[in-house]
This record gives structure tokens, sequence and C-alpha cells, in this order.
């Protein structure tokens, strides 16, 4: 088949977009063939029409090239790559076919431009590597993980136990995943929000990811930046584990590369992201305490973040969602951000000045990133020097503050003053988004431009003068200089006058009553008025070039600068949120305790009329015991408690104010909260099953520096399976773990526990009742609640009265059936035997003949010699009893 030149042209950038639709500019328009325009017209709506008709039509679809980003969105969203392929060249000067280039494959973890960006979140591109089998590592409990934000120029990689893969990528929340093309640790069933891509298995590998990076960085070795590297080194050795990241970081490095085909020199760094330098939050604990967003939404809207966030920048949002997904560990750091929490809330001139000084300014951060990617328009040029132009006030205001962080901050704070000015004196204020229109340098700044303008804007005043001295030199008053697009410029002379005209004039047209002339000084003039126009935009093109250069030239300190801004949000907006929601600084430690008194929960306090939330006191570890055993009816508050308990340690360890009246925070090295219920039956899992998967992990990993927030466990099964198990775990978590635990529960049999294991304490919710009445006080107070008050819950649930009487006569008739002849429940607690192991009478009572014996005694009748024998013979009957 015999393409066309410019179908030959088509099929070449298409090779090069691999599996990417190709958007190919045509003209004004961007024209999509084949099955790119077939998915484009059912995904679009474009009309979906031919070329070439005949025989062998080829499907066809098109749009404006004006509306790119938003179809670019539009596929992003829907899960596609998208290759943009430019024309390079005028097509008016183009000799033949015009030039035409892939300039960029924009995917879910590549986006940069602001349209395809939510300015709140990151949007991160995620490289996944574990060694295939056969390869060094290959059966190691590691993994590699970098992730980078093409955005912002945000790098970083580090190596996580292979396990805690879905904990990291929940704390992350990648756009895009990036996995070894034979690798089947993840598939798109197990992570559906996220866009997953295939690469080559020999762009993770360690040599060649090195290689790329040195390349990248400019650097002969990354020790510099951090990085202990040895191959051959133990699996759980540092310099093993740092192999996996950076093979994973140089595949995303290649990714980005590949698709972008333009400077990345913004990306200035690889951090290194060690393990345990933040609080682990595994990916149902953050679902469960819905910190970004909701479960039943899956928004924002209602997430703690949501909450939290009173910033006034992009980057302050982001830099906050960082923090929340990452809370610190490190007491030293706590208390920095804490102080300087509490200076902007004890000053209340000093915060509001500040937050409206950060409002004017835009996102350093993410403009940095399209100067450098040579993507930013004359508008963002204009938001950073306005940007910019703020730091002077700002630094200004930091100055002399106690907050050692306030004052480091405020001393690393560049102003930029010659790129501020230069800005400031070049850009119009309001600049457009193209910079090919033209039109935004102002006027003094370049003396050629200003000439050019002059001609294609102020030509008038040269023809008047010129009309003027040809009126003068020939006497013909009437003599008129005009001009056609066809004809340009002439001299225009009525035929009464013909005979006056001076032999330089050159005819050029005959009408009826006059004769048009031109000369060759007014021949001279047209050729550059003509001209004016375009060299005045190419002109003002180079020197928007020239400024985008300046700006790329301090893109190290602009990010620093960035930073620094972000922070300075994010800690002022923390002091407001505390300001307004009357927040407390808690008392940071090291030791594993918790002492809350009148703790709210964060995001019913905020969402709640004022004053409706009850509080509560929260006491955990060293003389308040380690484990709370919390009872009580469902519906009456257990899960917002222990909830706020577990979110208030959160916003202690980002460096927050917490909402109590109170508040002790002992750090917690480890977060987790088994609380609701979920199916996951695409993996073939029911709801307790995957209580049991995330209880299990709690068990197996939580240390006594953990927090733990359990709340109905053991529901998903028979009420005796899930009584044994909910017993089970509790003894586990106060002898082993030893963990800070709320153990939120309906099984008020489990109250006794208290009287054998000496960290347990019983709370409850208290409960008023009247005429079979229930009312819900919402309290939590000391003591084990002795029933579970299901009916009464129902029948608020506004199930019907037949059915409520009903199941409180089957509840009768079950308690009766369920005494033994002592009138005692058989759902007594488990015994300990001597020997130390359980000794069951959960299911059935056993005659006991020792308590028989010690019943059936008239003791004040007993002689000592009798009591002895007593003694002796009920000895005996323990020991048989065992």
């Amino acid at each position: 088949m015999n393409l066309s030149p410019m179908m030959k042209q088509y099929e070449e950038a298409k090779a090069v977009s691999g599996d990417a639709i190709l958007f190919f500019r045509m003209g004004d328009f961007y024209e999509l063939f084949h099955e790119d325009a077939k998915t484009a017209a059912r995904v679009l709506g474009l009309t979906l029409t031919s070329r070439d008709k005949g025989e062998n039509p080829v499907p066809m679809a098109g749009f404006p090239h004006h509306q790119l980003e938003g179809y670019l969105a539009k596929l992003v969203r829907a899960g596609y790559r998208v290759a943009v392929c430019e024309q390079m060249e005028d097509p008016a000067q183009a000799k033949g076919i015009v030039r035409r280039e892939v300039q960029r494959i924009v995917s879910a973890g590549t986006l940069t431009d602001d349209a395809l960006l939510d300015p709140r979140s990151g949007n991160l591109l995620l490289s996944v590597y574990q060694p295939a089998p056969g390869k060094p590592g290959a059966s190691s409990a590691w993994i590699g993980l970098a992730w980078v934000e093409l955005s912002t120029g945000r790098f970083e990689a580090g190596a996580f136990p292979t396990q805690s893969l879905a904990d990291q990528i929940a704390r992350l929340e990648p756009a895009e995943i990036l996995l070894r093309d034979d690798d089947s640790t993840l598939t798109r069933d197990d992570y559906e929000k996220w866009s997953l891509t295939r690469r080559p298995a020999w762009q993770f590998g360690f040599e060649e990811s090195q290689r790329i990076l040195h390349q990248h960085f400019g650097v002969l070795d990354l020790a510099g930046m951090g990085w202990e590297l040895r191959e051959g080194a133990d699996a759980n050795d540092t310099r093993f584990q740092d192999l996996l990241a950076i093979s994973a970081a140089g595949a995303a490095m290649a990714y980005l590369q590949e698709t972008q085909k333009s400077s990345l020199d913004h990306i200035l760094q690889l951090t290194p992201a060690r393990l345990s330098r933040s609080l682990e939050i595994d990916s149902a604990t953050r679902r469960s305490l819905e910190l970004t967003q909701t479960i039943r939404t899956a928004s924002r809207d209602g997430s703690l973040l949501e909450v939290l966030d009173r910033t006034v920048t992009s980057m302050g949002a982001r830099r906050l969602a960082q923090w929340l997904a990452s809370p610190l560990i490190s007491k030293e750091q706590i208390e920095l951000r804490l102080q300087a929490v509490e200076e902007f809330a004890n000053d209340d001139r000093l915060r509001n000045t500040l937050r409206t000084l950060l409002s004017d300014i835009y996102d350093i951060e993410r403009l940095t990133a399209r100067v450098a990617t040579g993507r930013c328009s004359p508008r963002d040029l204009k938001q950073m020097g306005r940007s910019l132009s703020q730091l002077p006030k700002i630094k200004a205001l930091l100055e002399d503050r106690y907050a050692s962080r306030l004052s480091q901050l405020q001393q690393r704070l560049d102003l930029l003053p010659s790129l501020r000015d230069h800005l400031d004196a070049a850009l119009e204020d309001d600049c457009p988004l193209q910079p090919k229109d033209g039109g935004y340098i102002r006027p003094g700044y370049d003396a050629r431009l200003d000439e050019f303008r002059q001609l294609a804007t102020g030509g008038k005043d040269w023809i008047a003068r010129y009309q003027a001295e040809q009126i003068q030199s020939t006497g013909i008053t009437s003599l008129k200089v005009g001009f056609t697009s066809v004809f340009g410029y002439y001299l225009e002379i009525t035929n009464t006058h013909r005979d006056r005209v001076p032999p330089n004039y050159i005819r050029k047209q005959t009408l009826k009553n006059a004769e048009r002339y031109i000369t060759p000084e007014l021949k001279e003039y047209e050729e550059k008025v003509l001209t004016a126009d375009e060299s005045s935009k190419n002109l003002e093109f180079e020197l928007f070039l020239e400024l985008r250069q300046l700006v790329h030239a301090q893109t190290p300190t602009l990010q620093i600068n960035a930073a620094i801004l972000a922070e300075l949000d994010v800690l002022a907006s923390l002091a407001e949120l505390a300001v307004k929601q009357s927040y407390v600084k808690p008392i940071i430690t090291d030791e594993p305790i918790l002492e809350i008194y009148e703790g709210r929960h964060p995001v019913l306090d905020a969402t709640l009329p004022k004053g409706t939330f009850v509080p509560n006191d929260s006491m955990v570890g060293a003389e308040h015991g380690s484990v709370l055993l919390i009872t009580g009816p469902n519906m009456a508050g257990k899960s917002t408690y222990i909830r706020q308990t577990a979110l208030i340690t959160i916003l202690a360890q980002i460096g927050s104010y917490v909402p109590a009246r109170k508040a002790t925070i002992g750090i917690a090295d480890r977060l987790f909260a088994r609380v609701g219920a979920s199916d996951e039956l695409a993996r073939g899992q029911s709801t307790f099953m995957v209580e049991m998967v995330e209880t299990a992990r709690i068990l197996n990993t939580a240390t006594d520096r953990s927090l733990v927030i359990l709340d109905e466990i053991g529901r998903g099964t028979s009420t005796y399976d899930g009584l044994s198990l909910a017993w089970a775990i509790v003894e586990q978590l106060h002898d082993i773990n030893r963990s800070r635990t709320l153990f939120a529960t309906h099984y008020h049999e489990l109250i006794d526990l208290q009287r054998s294991l000496s960290g347990v304490r019983n709370w409850n919710v208290s409960v008023k009742e009247w005429d079979d009445n229930v009312v819900f006080l919402h309290r939590i107070v000391p003591g084990g609640a002795d029933r579970s008050y299901g009916i009464h819950v129902a029948r608020l649930a506004g199930v019907p009265k037949s059915v409520n009487d009903r199941a409180k006569e089957i509840l009768s008739q079950l308690e009766a059936s369920h005494l033994n002849k002592y009138g005692q429940s058989v759902l007594s607690p488990p015994r300990k035997k001597g020997n130390g192991s359980i000794q069951m009478t959960l299911f059935e009572w056993k005659e006991n003949a020792v308590v028989d014996k010690l019943r059936s005694l008239a003791i004040e009748q007993l002689t000592p010699i009798e009591a002895m024998q007593t003694l002796i013979e009920l000895q005996r009957l323990a020991h048989e009893g065992n």
C-alpha cells in the first residue's frame, strides 16, 4: 500500500509513540487515525470520519489545537497515554512537507500542565522493583521503590519490606505505577485506581539504572546524596537495600526521559527514604481512619485532611498532605514544628499578615518545573515575578522570632532581587498564555522591540507626515496616501492634477477619476510596516526565551524558596486551625503513654454544630493500663472514641495542636486501626477473612511503642468463635505485644479480663435507661457494660416493633437456657490452669468439686481439727480437678 508523505510521517511518529494515542498536528488541528481515531471518537465524543475514501478508508477524527489540554485530560483520566506530535517549522516557510516530531508522551504520572493537575494534591510516578527469579536479591524480603513528581522535581527512593508494598502505595497515592514487564507483583485488578505501565526488564538493572542516574545528575558517585551501594551485600544490609532503590529510581528516570523529551534538570537530587523515619501506618489503617479520603465516597471531602487544610497556597496544601501521610517519630523534629505553630497561634497579627502575603504567591514549585521542561508561558513568568515580590515582606516579617524553625526558614529564604527586578521590568501586568501571541513585554524594556511596535502601530504618524511633505512639494492639496491589502500603500491624485505629477511617481493603478502611484520611499516604508508586526512577535519571543533562561538558572534556589514557603503556609495553617477550633499544644514524650483530657474527634468537632460534640478522656499506658477495653452498645460512640484517640496521636506527630483540653502524647512507632467491615470479593476474601488478615498483621508486628485501635473484632463469625478470638487477641496484645491498645467490643463478657490481666482497664459508654428506653450519653466512663443493647439499637434503626418484641422473647429464652444450676451464665470467662494454660468454660458448665464442697460447708460449726482435715480434702480435690 502506497502511503502519502504525510501518512508516512504519521506512521513514523506512531512507531515512536508505542501504545500511546497519537495527537498528530496538522495546521490548526490535531488529527487521529486508525484505532486511535476510533478510541478518541468513543471516549472524547469526536465525530469519526475517514481519509482516502475508497476501498480502504482510514478512520479519522480531529479537534482544534486550542482544545488540546481538555482532551488530554479526558484521555489521561480514562487511563490512556497520549503522544503529542507537533509541527516543528512554520508551514509557510517549509520546503516540502512540514517537519513534525513527537514532543512528549503524557501519562497519568507525568503531568505538568495546571489544567491537568489538582493544585492541592501531588502527582507521583511510582517505580516498583522486585528482582526477577535468579537475580541477586530475588529471594529477599525487600522491594525497591522510587517516586518522582515531575511537576515539582521531588524524587525519592528506598527499600521496604515486600509485604508492605500495599501500605506504601496507600501512603504515596501515586497516579501511575511502573513495573517490570515480567513482574506479576501487581495487576491492574489489584490497583484499579492507579494507572499501571509495564517497562522493559533491562531498564531496572542496577548497572543501567546507576548509569542513567549518574548521567542525569552529572556525578560519578551517588554517595554524596546519602546512598550506600555495594553489590553482594547481605539482603538485610542497607547497602543491598539501596541497590534495589537505585534500580527502581533508574527505571523511573529512563521513563521520564523517554516520554518527556525535554529538560529534566529541575530534578536536582535523589533523596534516600529510610525505613522507620516516620510513623508507619498500613493501608487498612489509612482507610479506616479516613485520613485523606472517606470510605463511602472516596473523596477528600469529610476526611481528616480536608478538615485540617487551612492553607492559602497550593504548595502548602500539598505539603500538609505529605506531612499527614508520613507523621514524624522524632521528638526533636515534632517539637520544632510545635514551637513554630505556637508562635503563630499566639500572635494573631503575625499569623494573619503572613497568610495574607502567602495568599498572593503562586505555585512556585510547579512554575519552576514548567520553566525547566520548557512548557511555561509568559503568564507563568509573570506569576513567578509577582510571587518573588512578596519575599522581602515575608523575610522581614519573620525576623527575630523565638521559634528556632522560623528563624531557620527566614535565614534560608533567598530574595533573588536581580531576577525579581528583571521580571518586573520586562513583563506587562496582563500576560497571555501563548508566548507567540506577543503583547507581554513592557514598552521601554527593549529599544528594538519599541521600534518594531512603532512601525506596526504608529504608522499613521509617518503617513501623515509623508502626505504633508508630498502636498507641499507637489502643490497638489487633494493628494492622499492610502492602503489596500492588494496594492499596499499608494499616492492617489485626481485626474485634474495629472499634469503636476512628479517624474519619480510610478503609476500603479488607474481609476475612473484618479490615478494611484507609488514611490521607492513609500515602498520601502511599506516593507517595514508589513514585516514589523511579525518581527515584533519574533523578537518578543526571543526576549521571552531569555527571561525563561534567567528563571531556569535559579531553579535550585527557587525550589528551596518554594519548600520554605510551603512549610510556612502549613505551620500558619495549623495555627489558624488551633485558634479557630480551640486546639491545645500537646506535650510530646518518648514514653509509651497517652493522656488526653476532654479529647474531641477533629472531623466531627469541625462539622457538627459548635458545642454539640461530647468530649472524652483517653488514658492509656503506665498506671492507666496498656489495654482499654471499651464496652457498650453499638451506635453509642465507641468507634468515634477510639478513632479520635488515633487521630489526635497523628495530629500531634505531624506537629499540630490537638482537639483537647490537655494532652500528653507518647510517640508511637506504628499505628494500627482495625475499624469497620469490608469485603474483598474479587480476591475471594470475606469480611471476616479481611478482618483476620488485618488483625494477624497487627499481632505479628505491633511493638510496645505502637498504638493499636481495634473495633468489634470477631463479629464476622459465630458468637462463640468471635468471643474466643477477641479474648485471645486481647491477651496477646497485653502479654506479648504490650502495645497501647483501645479495644472496643460488644462482647461485654470480656470485662472479666480486668481480673486476670493487670494492664486491662474497663471503660464503657454511659447509657441512661427508663421505661424500656435508652439514651446514649456518648460519655466514656470507667467500668464495664453488662449488656449490648442490640435490640434497642435495632428499634432506633427502624426495625418493625413486631420483630423487636419477638427478639426480646428469644433473648430471654436464650439467657435462661444458658444459666447453670447456680444461676450463672455458661459464657463465663476462661480460667487459667495452674500451668498457665487456658481452661475454657465458655461453651459448657463443668462441675467443680472444690466449689461444691465449699458451698456445702458450715464453717462456723467446724472444729480446728475438722477445718484442717477439710482444707487437706479441698487441696486434694483441687489437684484432681487439674
